[in-house]
């Protein structure tokens, strides 16, 4: 599914906020290096509320995205499907 070019930070976020939490949880599980959880966490945090933020912004957006956007690590992804599809039910529906 295409994602329009206003909605690549958001994928690109999403994206980023997923990949961290899996680096974050397994470092917790195998190893527990201090570098690690120190430079995936605050990338995650950063990552989590931009994701959160762009949802927000977004114009097509719903309460139920926004809550979507909320979940940690899966929920960007999660508000990102939904947003493009709502927007391609809208462009259809235009059509």
């Amino acid at each position: 599914m295409p994602v329009p070019p206003t909605r690549r930070p958001l994928r690109a976020a999403a994206t980023v906020e997923l990949a961290s939490l899996i680096i974050l949880l397994t470092n917790l599980a195998t190893l527990h290096l201090p570098a690690v959880s120190s430079l995936a966490g605050p990338l995650h945090g950063c990552a989590y509320l931009f994701t959160i933020g762009a949802v927000a912004r977004d114009p097509h957006r719903t309460g139920r995205s926004v809550l979507l956007a909320c979940l940690p690590g899966i929920g960007g992804l999660l508000a990102l499907r939904r947003l493009t599809s709502t927007g391609t039910v809208a462009a259809a529906t235009a059509a």
